[in-house]
């Protein structure tokens, strides 16, 4: 197979559907019909021989055949586009759409804010948050990247260490006068707690206390459950009984005592927060220039 500009342009197009998850969709980013599209792709298709994705009505997936494809020449394509980039003279230049899988607390929390800011820095840039349980499939799914707490899935994609927050354990002025302070970690367990539904793995998140190499599992008892940071927060204000958060986005809460902070001295537990892209994606100048964003902001929490 001898290589010419219709390959290329049947590449481009081949990675605007997948990024964009639906042949419309590329085909207004590309500023083309979709009938263009769907023609592109079927001559690509032929000229390797291979059908690189499934479409119905209603679906679109790569096939494995694509999947390979797209992970073999992504990383060629991304250099083609950054060279071209950096002739230009612009590689500050961020446009077009972004589509970020989200943990929830982390937007509301932290992000939302500041997103203002963001959205005016970059004119041309319109930006989709979207919060999932999990990482999952950023291809198939039409994400450009996650921000994700927890370690990321191995594999292809190429993840980035934003921050790590510590993981505290708080209860309510009320709680406290109610039902008195644990004066060890084991103590927990006999006051009524709050667990946090991991609905990526289908549990609750196991609940520990550490003091540097010091770990102490706990089974704590409680009649209240959540997958939503926001409720259980809010619950444990409202009295509802002890809770273990992140720290991150949660600092206001201990200065103002609305919350308090119990056996801060068993605090070294550390949850990571990482960026995580397709590979071909980790360069492009509107990935970038979010993630970066996300490093500023977390400068000053």
């Amino acid at each position: 197979m001898t290589f010419d500009s219709r390959l290329l342009s049947g590449v481009s197009v081949f990675f605007a559907v997948v990024e964009a998850g639906t042949i419309a969709r590329a085909a207004e980013a590309l500023g083309v019909s979709p009938s263009g599209v769907s023609r592109a792709l079927a001559r690509l298709e032929a000229r390797v021989g291979a059908r690189l994705l499934a479409r119905t009505t209603r679906s679109l997936s790569l096939t494995d055949e694509g999947r390979r494809f797209y992970e073999q020449v992504g990383p060629h394509l991304a250099g083609i586009e950054e060279a071209t980039i950096d002739v230009a003279g612009s590689t500050s230049k961020v446009r077009g759409r972004l589509r970020v899988n989200l943990d929830a607390h982390f937007s509301r929390a932290v992000l939302a804010p500041h997103l203002g800011t963001f959205l005016a820095r970059h004119p041309e840039l319109s930006l989709e948050l979207i919060m999932r349980a999990s990482v999952g499939d950023l291809v198939a799914d039409g994400f450009d990247l996650a921000v994700r707490f927890d370690e990321p899935p191995v594999g292809s994609l190429v993840a980035r260490k934003l921050s790590e927050t510590r993981v505290i354990t708080v209860a309510s002025p009320g709680f406290v006068k109610k039902h008195g302070r644990p004066k060890n970690p084991k103590d927990i367990e006999r006051f009524d707690c709050i667990d946090f539904y991991d609905a990526a793995h289908g549990q609750p998140y196991a609940w520990e206390m550490r003091r540097g190499k010091h770990v102490v599992p706990l089974r704590v008892r409680g009649r209240l459950m959540t997958a939503d940071s926001a409720t259980l927060i809010a619950a444990c204000e409202a009295g509802a009984g002890i809770a273990q958060i992140l720290e991150i986005g949660c600092k206001h809460l201990l200065r103002s005592g609305r919350l308090i902070e119990l056996l801060p001295e068993w605090s070294d537990e550390r949850f990571p927060l990482y960026a995580v892209t397709p590979s071909r994606l980790h360069r492009a100048a509107k990935v970038r220039a979010f993630v970066e964003f996300v490093e500023e902001i977390l400068k000053g929490v």
